[in-house]
C-alpha cells in the first residue's frame, strides 16, 4: 500500500477489523519510511449480473424492475409482503447461480424462473404475469393457459389419489 504522505511502498499493518458483517476489512497501517499512520479498507468487488435481452442487448439486473412486475401480478392477491420478499430473493439467487460463470442471464431464463415461482405461489398471479411475459393477444391464449393449469391440477390430483 502506498503511503499517502511520502508515497513509499513500505508499510506494516498495525490493526485489522472486520466491518459490515464481514463484507469489508479496515486496516490501520504505519509507513516504515516516515512513520505516518493511515487507514485502508478492503472489500470484495462483485461483477454486476447482466440480463441479455432477446434482441442481444445487455442491461444490468434490476431488482426493482422485477419487483414491480411481481407486485403487479400479485396485486390484490392474498400473498404477504414477506412471501414477495422471499420470492424475489429466491429468483435473484437462482438467476445469480444460472449466470455464475459468465455473469449473464438471458431474459427468457429469468422470465421462466419467475413463472415457475409464481405457478407454485399463486395461479392467478401466474396467469397475469404469463399474459404480459408471453404477450397474450387474444382471449383464446388466456383460455389455453388456464386449461393447461387445470390439466396440470387434475394430473397432480390423480397422482395424490393413486
Amino acid at each position: 500500500m502506498r503511503c499517502p504522505h511520502c508515497l513509499s511502498m513500505d508499510d506494516r499493518v498495525t490493526d485489522s477489523r472486520t466491518l459490515a458483517n464481514g463484507e469489508s476489512i479496515r486496516r490501520r497501517r504505519e509507513c516504515l519510511s516516515c512513520g505516518y499512520r493511515f487507514t485502508s479498507y478492503e472489500r470484495i468487488e462483485e461483477k454486476t449480473l447482466m440480463v441479455v435481452k432477446s434482441d442481444g442487448r445487455r442491461e444490468p439486473y434490476d431488482r426493482s424492475k422485477l419487483e414491480r412486475g411481481l407486485r403487479r401480478a400479485l396485486e390484490k392477491r392474498p400473498v404477504s409482503q414477506l412471501s414477495i420478499e422471499n420470492l424475489l430473493n429466491e429468483i435473484e439467487d437462482e438467476a445469480a447461480m444460472f449466470g455464475r460463470n459468465s455473469n449473464e442471464v438471458p431474459s427468457a431464463a429469468l422470465g421462466d424462473l419467475v413463472l415457475n415461482k409464481l405457478y407454485e405461489l399463486d395461479k392467478v398471479a401466474y396467469v397475469r404475469f404469463a399474459s404480459v411475459y408471453r404477450k397474450f393477444e387474444t382471449m383464446q391464449e388466456f383460455m389455453q393457459e388456464i386449461e393447461r393449469l387445470e390439466n396440470n391440477r387434475d394430473t397432480q390430483d390423480e397422482g395424490r389419489q393413486g
